[in-house]
């Protein structure tokens, strides 16, 4: 499956299993169809959620509801294979990770920012109803809307555009590290992969509201692959991630490294009256 910016995708079948891991006690193990499980969940509730807060790249933690959601995707989990991990570095998603983790050995993980929450810029901090009640319209364009930014903020055609660039770079790298993987990522990144894995157009993407106490559980396959590796090889998988300074808060930023991404938003409205 290869993703492209403009939102075309070519969908390809997938099927429940992944004989690499069957074949871990092998000296020398050749592969014709690779394909890796993907355990992908949204992190648990947050103060800023359990308030109804735009929380973007606000740094907000679990509170002892998000826990008990967190636990209950680890229970899900816990008999599952999972070779490696990814998450944001924000701590809401690195906490989810981590008891999720818990019923697992020690696996890397690894932090990438691609899979970071959507910017809401100026609206970070502010009351979702507040603001519903300032400007019912722009308020709903912004909530389920794909091209509208908000004030220095990203759209979620925006977002969309540096997850796909993830799940294409994933898919290379699994690739050479063949694997089960668990992702946390957040409410608005979460939606990309649902399109991508449950085939729906960008309405139903822009409608979706995912679970905070269950992972989606999707099959990679990576093609027709003839892979050779001796057991007495030591091979250390090395992702480069992407990662915003903890420092900045706004998309429009000059240091935000996933500018790149927003292909065609190089201003971005620094107000919606604009």
């Amino acid at each position: 499956m290869l993703l492209s910016c403009d939102g075309s995708m070519k969908h390809q079948s997938y099927k429940l299993c992944n004989p690499f891991l069957n074949c871990r006690n092998r000296n020398w193990a050749w592969l014709n169809l690779m394909i890796c499980k993907l355990f992908v969940f949204r992190h648990a509730e947050t103060f800023d959620n359990s308030r109804d807060i735009f929380s973007g790249w606000r740094d907000s933690r679990l509170t002892p509801k998000g826990v008990f959601q967190a636990e209950k995707i680890a229970g899900q989990l816990r008999e599952c294979k999972i070779d490696c991990a990814f998450t944001s570095h924000l701590k809401r998603a690195r906490q989810t990770l981590k008891i999720v983790l818990k019923n697992h050995s020690v696996i890397p993980v690894f932090v990438d920012d691609r899979l970071i929450e959507r910017c809401y810029g100026l609206l970070q901090g502010r009351n979702k109803k507040k603001v519903a009640l300032e400007d019912p319209d722009f308020y709903e364009q912004c909530h389920r809307g794909y091209n509208l930014a908000p004030p220095q903020g990203e759209s979620l055609e925006m977002v969309e555009r540096r997850v796909i660039a993830y799940v294409n770079l994933l898919r290379e790298w699994l690739k050479q590290n063949p694997g089960n993987v668990a992702i946390s990522c957040h409410n608005n990144s979460i939606r990309p992969f649902r399109r991508i894995f449950e085939n729906l157009d960008i309405t139903q993407m822009c409608e979706l509201e995912s679970p905070h106490d269950r992972a989606l559980v999707y099959n990679l396959e990576l093609g027709n692959l003839k892979m050779l590796r001796s057991k007495q090889e030591t091979h250390k998988a090395y992702w480069k991630g992407m990662l915003i300074p903890r420092s900045i808060k706004l998309a429009t930023d000059s240091r935000n490294p996933l500018r790149k991404y927003y292909c065609g938003y190089e201003k971005i409205s620094k107000s919606h009256n604009d």
